[in-house]
């Protein structure tokens, strides 16, 4: 039995990392013997040509595809392509999104087979086993189906309790180079579950309010050969990494046994977090910490249900300046309750922890399906504007309150965005007359350098124009890029001299490699850990 997992398309503005999601998935399917391969459409360009020749080539027995709230419209279109190409194929969703929209999903896209709820390393392979045996899905416990006219749900499938009985995640089966190349993180987890009950949030719904712990060697094992990848950033994505003191303390202690120099983020609580474990967390790698803070309003906060008082931001933030690492606070606009005092109140309270040292991220309140927060909405006297998923990327409002307005909300994100584009701008102006080290902008140019790498990534423009004859004399690395940089830059939005900058970055960290086989030069993004990269065959051009 065959299964092609699929990645649908996400923003590269979302700083998107290798779906660890589908990375588990790989892994059980793989340890299980199916035969298992992934598509991955946020760094590839998706065109049914593309997939019709890997459905032609792979011939897979089911294809499913993950998504977020935000992303579930692209893997919808995926799912309608995969029946239009081959009906007899069974196919899947899971993510999020599906699991607490799954009639939703199934009602509206007959395409759909399948829904997997929560946690699917083991249902994906019962779902195989299935296929095989009997095609009986009532037996397979955490899905959603259809027995004729009917969606049917089955019963519950339990969490894994044991997170070390599941297989590492499958990366190689990823285009790793090419996140690598577009400046992305890398993530990996450490445990599953939150004991925490905010409202706009289903972290404790998907994954359980009990917290699972891996072994700590276990997670330094992964965390070592991650570090072998050559990310620029590891971030570790537990809803809470500091859950737990002694398992936070554990893995730090066996980071620094092992002299391991790894540079990680995480996610914690200014209520969970401590100068005892600020110290050790920076000592064994770990540079920045996210907060999640939400509103500077006490009212909203009890609200919420986030069960934190402003006080203890402020000393978290004090704790991290004093130590040494980083500290970001997210805020969302737009909750119950929110009035323009409130949401002064909370751009004030920014301001302030930018005087201590922190940074703050201010996103617009998306109502995902499964929270309180969507469930509740009329009694908390909130508006949803909007039912079209794709909106759901919290840069725009799509909820308002009985005194606080769509337009005053977008203006608000908007005055944020002309500050950022003019600071932007001035580091650029400072650029060109020399008043900068590149150090200085390496913000901009990091930017400049995505812009131009996701346009040839997605416009196919290294794979269909990187490969010409080789003459017989001598032809410099430097030469062959010149030539590939005049072939390609017209396929971006930018100059012919951000691209020559932008690929040779990429060349110096080797994300994008020349060779010269069977007469021809071919440069290719060096995707996968077998170093071969993934290429539909493309004719050579003089």
């Amino acid at each position: 039995m065959r299964f092609l997992l699929i990645n649908p398309y996400c923003p590269i503005s979302e700083n998107p990392s290798p779906s660890l999601g589908l990375a588990f998935l790989a892994g059980a399917l793989e340890e299980a013997g199916i035969e298992t391969r992934v598509i991955d459409f946020t760094v590839f360009p998706f065109s049914k040509k593309i997939l019709e020749s890997v459905l032609r080539d792979f011939r897979p027995n089911l294809v499913g595809a993950t998504s977020v709230t935000m992303t579930y419209d692209s893997a919808a279109q995926i799912i309608q392509a995969v029946k239009a190409l081959n009906p007899d194929i069974l196919t899947v969703m899971g993510g999020p999104h599906v699991t607490f929209w799954a009639e939703g999903a199934m009602n509206s896209l007959p395409e759909l087979d399948f829904v997997v709820l929560g946690e699917g390393e083991h249902t994906a392979v019962d779902l195989v086993r299935e296929t095989e045996q009997g095609r009986d899905w009532s037996r397979i416990k955490g899905i959603v189906y259809r027995q004729g006219p009917e969606v049917v749900r089955t019963g519950p499938r339990e969490p894994t309790l044991e997170l070390d009985s599941l297989p590492v995640p499958a990366r190689h089966y990823f285009p790793l180079g090419r996140y690598r190349a577009l400046g992305m993180p890398i993530t990996m987890t450490t445990s599953r579950g939150c004991p925490f009950q905010c409202i706009f949030c289903v972290g404790r719904k998907m994954v359980g309010a009990r917290v699972r712990y891996r072994n700590p060697k276990k997670v330094v094992d992964e965390l070592e050969y991650l570090c072998g990848l050559n990310f620029q950033q590891i971030n570790i994505v537990d809803d809470l990494f500091t859950a737990s003191k002694d398992h936070c303390l554990a893995v730090c202690h066996e980071i620094r046994k092992r002299k391991l120099k790894a540079n990680w983020t995480s996610f914690s609580r200014v209520d969970t977090i401590s100068r005892e474990l600020l110290i050790e967390m920076k000592k064994a790698g770990c540079y920045a910490v996210s907060f999640g803070v939400e509103t500077g309003n006490p009212d909203i906060l009890k609200t919420l249900k986030k069960k934190i008082d402003l006080e203890q931001v402020l000393e978290a933030a004090n704790l991290c300046r004093e130590v040494g690492v980083e500290a970001h606070f997210t805020f969302i606009l737009g909750l119950p309750g929110e009035t323009p005092e409130t949401l002064r109140q909370t751009v004030d309270f920014g301001e302030k922890i930018g005087s201590i040292g922190g940074s703050s991220g201010f996103h617009l309140l998306a109502p995902f399906p499964g929270t309180e927060i969507r469930e509740k909405m009329d009694a908390l006297g909130l508006s949803i504007l909007t039912h079209d998923w794709s909106q759901y990327h919290a840069n725009r409002a799509i909820v308002e309150t009985p005194s606080v307005t769509k337009k005053m909300l977008d203006e608000l994100v908007i005055s944020w965005e002309k500050k950022y584009l003019d600071r932007l701008g001035l580091i650029k102006q400072r650029r060109e007359k020399g008043e900068v080290a590149e150090s200085e902008a390496w913000e901009l140019t990091k930017l400049e350098h995505i812009a131009v790498i996701n346009d040839l990534m997605m416009s196919r423009a290294v794979e269909e124009k990187g490969t010409w004859p080789r003459t017989d004399r001598f032809v410099s690395e430097e030469d062959s890029l010149d030539r590939l940089v005049d072939r390609v830059w017209n396929s971006t939005d930018s100059g012919r001299d951000q691209v020559h900058k932008a690929l040779s970055f990429a060349v110096g960290q080797g994300n994008l490699i020349c060779s010269t086989q069977n007469g021809l030069v071919c440069w290719t993004w060096l995707d996968y850990l077998n170093m071969e990269s993934e290429r539909i065959p493309v004719t050579p051009t003089a």
